[in-house]
């Protein structure tokens, strides 16, 4: 019960982070952080795809309302969700992790929490800045935007996802 409930808390704390904090950010009026999607990372690992992919659009729909996007963010958090735990299975084997496990730097090593973040950090933003756009008016500034806002999105879910390094989990995986 305690753990559902911190589940819904970070769900609820990160939108509302996202949505009255950081999407305010614009820095240089051209990167601007995203990290709500910490939240699709950290959905537990035996939660199964159509789930994720629910839960994904969900997010992506509530930053939608936020942000008054219509249907970018929802578009780029179910590919995201649908991707998810396909990703995953390329770095660990999800049989041999413990039941309700998350996603973390403790249980799949820096090197492949690392990779798993960023690579969904990137598809994310690939998608959200293309659709955003939707078109190569200025290429070099969209990709400036895309290039930047991985970047700063990357560096603050890593210094948030430090924060939980402190967590009780024991099991780790060797890289």
């Amino acid at each position: 019960m305690i753990k559902r409930f911190s589940e819904i808390f970070y769900f609820v704390a990160f939108v509302l982070l996202q949505a009255l904090v950081v999407s305010k950010i614009h820095l240089f009026g051209i990167v601007t952080p995203f990290i709500y999607l910490y939240v699709i990372m950290k959905f537990r690992i035996d939660l199964s795809r159509t789930v994720v992919i629910i839960l994904s659009f969900l997010l992506g729909l509530i930053m939608d309302i936020f942000s008054n996007t219509p249907g970018v963010h929802a578009a780029a958090c179910s590919f995201v969700g649908f991707i998810r735990n396909p990703l995953i299975e390329q770095f660990v084997d999800m049989k041999e992790l413990p039941d309700r496990s998350v996603p973390s730097y403790r249980l799949f090593g820096f090197s492949k929490f690392f990779r798993y973040s960023f690579i969904l950090i990137t598809i994310h933003h690939v998608i959200l800045f293309a659709i955003d756009s939707f078109s190569f008016y200025q290429p070099w500034l969209m990709f400036t935007r895309m290039i930047s806002s991985i970047l700063l999105s990357s560096l603050l879910i890593f210094i948030i996802e430090a924060f939980n390094l402190g967590s009780k989990r024991k099991w780790r995986t060797t890289d």
